[in-house]
């Protein structure tokens, strides 16, 4: 495969094109996907467009190895769970390509990395390893360059103080942090930030209530003084991230789609403003599965963007902007 083409795509007609090279390449070369799609009777002889191709149930990576690589991991990600058993891994044999993506994805939506100063307030991640989040933010803070920028635990105190330099000295900042620890800061510690962006990455990991996106957003514009809540999605599973700059709309990279399927018959897909399933097509996930059927609830636009609006009933809860709506 050749990834840089990957990253390159700048219009529909080449993602298409992409899209059917990259299942050619996982139906030969990912023995699991292969399965599920004879399953299905779907091969390269007979899809001849995108909507076509199969979407691997996401639950898939918690009870099979999902690789298209004989390639060494150089990183297993994993999900948050309760057991050993709940647990989805993503085997990565090439954290440079999860690097670019991630790279040009933040890049594409706010500008250079080292721009800003990053913080990142993630207690529940940082508390267990293998997260594919962690790894994301640690490499936004290398990038940034600011000598402010870093993690913080439950030293709200500090991140304040932190804050409050920062906003005086006019400072370019992006607070990214999960749901339930950004409530805490609002609650301990309110600051007005007008130099600040909030980004909020879903999830009270069993610390608070769930809450719906919209009373959350609302709760943290209001301690913070700001107009918009922007919002990251991503997940174990993927090597990719839809962001929101607010209204809990969120836009894709070029390589990455989100189409819905039928509640009903999950091998049917949904038109544009329907609530269905999420499938997730990440073509940076050339080396596991990038064709996914998430257990999200969500409807798509016309103009590519997309809302997620839940799970399915009896679904396990998850970080990654997985709040019931």
């Amino acid at each position: 495969m050749d990834i840089q083409r990957i990253f390159s795509i700048s219009n529909p007609t080449e993602f298409e094109d992409v899209a059917l090279e990259v299942f050619q390449f996982q139906y030969k070369n990912n023995p699991v996907y292969k399965t599920y799609c004879d399953y299905l009777g779907k091969s390269p002889v007979n899809v001849a467009h995108s909507t076509e191709i199969p979407f691997l149930p996401i639950e898939f990576f918690k009870t099979q190895k999902i690789t298209a690589s004989t390639k060494q991991p150089e990183a297993v990600f994993e999900s948050s769970g309760t057991t050993q058993a709940s647990v989805s891994k993503h085997f990565v044999p090439d954290l440079k390509i999860y690097e670019q993506s991630f790279l040009n994805g933040f890049t594409s939506f706010y500008g250079p990395v080292d721009e800003y100063c990053i913080l990142a307030l993630l207690p529940s991640y940082l508390e267990r390893e293998g997260s594919s989040l962690v790894y994301m933010v640690n490499e936004l803070v290398s990038r940034s360059k600011h000598p402010d920028s870093g993690f913080y635990l439950y030293n709200l105190e500090e991140l304040h103080q932190k804050l409050t330099i920062l906003e005086k000295n006019q400072i370019k900042t992006m607070l990214i942090g999960v749901s339930f620890a950004l409530l805490d800061l609002a609650e301990q510690a309110p600051i007005p930030l007008k130099n600040t962006i909030i980004m909020e990455t879903g999830g009270m990991k069993g610390r608070r209530k769930e809450l719906i996106r919209e009373e959350l957003h609302d709760m943290l514009k209001s301690a913070f003084q700001v107009a918009e809540i922007h919002s990251e999605y991503g997940m174990t599973e993927l090597l990719s991230q839809a962001y929101s700059q607010g209204d809990g709309v969120f836009r894709t990279p070029p390589w990455m789609k989100i189409i819905t399927r039928d509640t009903e018959d999950p091998l049917s897909l949904q038109s544009h403003g329907k609530t269905g399933g999420i499938n997730i097509i990440d073509l940076a996930n050339v080396y596991s599965c990038s064709f996914i059927a998430t257990q999200d609830l969500g409807k798509t636009h016309s103009n590519g963007s997309f809302e997620v609006l839940g799970r399915f009933d009896h679904s396990d809860i998850r970080g990654c902007n997985l709040m019931a709506l």
